[in-house]
């Protein structure tokens, strides 16, 4: 197939062709923890075949896909490999990677109710039962967002809003003072690029201490609320983060929560990661005050393994999200703002991600994702406890699976772990920094990780 044909093949070509990829990514799959956990270099061999692809002459479409999936499979971190104990980034659930597939063979364009109104309804309904797990109160709601960080900058854009109705119209403008929003040194700093997009510029970030366990420390938190005050600021925003990225720790929910409301405060909890806690029966109550916020991110791409990217916003009090993404276009439909997500939302034309995490909830349930979660948990100690044994430190006390250890060393012999691990290929870890020292971190994100392989990691570790 050539040219137009190659690209809307008839039924019969096209099931061959569909039917080839199933069985060539059956074959990745059944080789993923036979390759290495670390990426190749590309050659200069590859980089000029890539370059010498100017698209002047059309391929056949089978061996190029196959040229793709030879490429990613050594020219990636595998993410999918299970001794792959890095980042957020998880091997996805079989569930999510169907729905992508039908997702694209139907490609619903859901901004709008009317053009889409069951993908919709799909969507609305996770976020409802999110939103209810959580212990939001009855009428939350919020959508869908490309990850995490677009659901936090809407966070900050609601915050502005709802302490200022002028801002939509009047931007920083409207407000008497500098607004001023207040998240841990310790949070993801996309905060940083939130403030500049936003317009209130990234002075006004503030980065409050933490407390000696990557804790947000609030007594800090308060006495930087009252200066700003005394000077003349606006204080809008307080952010607290269920899950920090480097050691998994939670900021005091109960105590962010109490400070917003005694200030007229939005409160935002950034449970990108550690939002998937609300699945587990056991571990539900680490998230205690969660319900209280103003809104939440939770991003289904991490602990609840689906495809990337699918971020989730959450929130309360939908009224102020209708009002900051609020428009009218004379080539579209007269909205609805409850179910018109170009008018809730900042995105325009969008994937029907939703589907991804509802198919996954609806075939494992809260139970199976409870289990999920549970045994993340407990194969992140298992290694925690290994290497204890063997003369290491844990440096944090992680309630989320994440684990931070210094070898027997001390801090400054971090990377060469790190670097012999990457190097031996069965493993990927990485080094963070915890409280300003270098430490191994280790965090399970795939499914099928066992307690072999982080009996091997740990063995790995403890004999060089």
């Amino acid at each position: 197939m050539h040219g137009r044909d190659a690209l809307f093949p008839d039924f019969d070509q096209l099931t061959d062709a569909e039917n080839a990829l199933t069985e060539r990514l059956s074959q990745a799959r059944r080789n993923y923890a036979s390759r290495n956990a670390t990426s190749a270099e590309l050659t200069p061999d590859w980089l000029e075949e890539l370059q010498s692809k100017r698209f002047d002459q059309a391929e056949d479409l089978e061996p190029l896909m196959d040229w793709v999936i030879d490429a990613l499979d050594t020219g990636s971190v595998q993410m999918t490999h299970p001794g792959y104990l890095g980042l957020f980034n998880p091997a996805p659930t079989f569930a999510a990677e169907c729905a992508d597939r039908i997702a694209s063979a139907f490609n619903p364009q859901i901004c709008v109710y009317s053009h889409a109104p069951a993908a919709v309804e799909i969507e609305q309904h996770v976020i409802k039962e999110l939103g209810r797990r959580a212990g939001l109160p009855k009428g939350s709601g919020g959508h869908f967002t490309s990850g995490g960080a677009e659901a936090n900058s809407t966070a900050v854009l609601c915050a502005l809003q709802a302490k200022c109705p002028q801002y939509s119209d009047k931007g920083i403008y409207a407000f008497g003072g500098q607004p001023t929003i207040y998240v841990s040194k310790e949070s993801h700093l996309a905060w940083l690029k939130m403030a500049h997009s936003a317009g209130i510029g990234r002075n006004a970030v503030r980065l409050i201490a933490t407390n000696g366990q990557e804790q947000m420390d609030t007594r800090c938190l308060a006495t930087a609320i009252n200066e700003d005050l005394r000077s003349g600021c606006v204080p809008v925003l307080i952010v607290a983060t269920a899950g920090t990225t480097n050691a998994g720790m939670i900021d005091p929910l109960k105590d962010c929560s109490a400070l917003a409301q005694k200030h007229d405060m939005w409160f935002h909890v950034d449970a990108a990661w550690g939002g998937a806690m609300i699945a587990s029966t056991a571990g539900r109550s680490v998230l205690n005050a969660i319900e209280q916020a103003d809104s939440i991110t939770i991003d289904a791409h991490k602990w609840f393994a689906t495809t990337m990217g699918a971020g989730m916003f959450l929130t309360s009090r939908l009224d102020i999200p209708a009002q900051v993404f609020r428009i009218s276009a004379s080539y579209m439909p007269e909205s609805e703002a409850a179910k018109d997500f170009y008018v809730n939302s900042n995105q325009w034309s969008r994937r029907f991600v939703g589907l991804r995490l509802f198919l996954a909830l609806g075939a494992a349930g809260w139970g199976g994702y409870g289990d999920h979660v549970e045994r993340s948990i407990h194969l992140t100690n298992r290694f925690t406890e290994n290497l204890k044994k063997a003369g290491w430190t844990e440096a944090n006390r992680s309630l989320m699976g994440v684990s931070c250890m210094v070898p027997p060393e001390g801090n400054d012999a971090v990377q060469r772990y790190v670097d012999a691990v990457h190097e031996d290929g069965r493993f990927w870890i990485s080094k963070a920094v915890f409280e300003g020292e270098p430490v191994l971190r280790a965090c399970v994100t795939n499914g099928r990780t066992d307690e072999a392989t982080i009996d091997q990691l740990t063995a790995f570790l403890t004999t060089l």
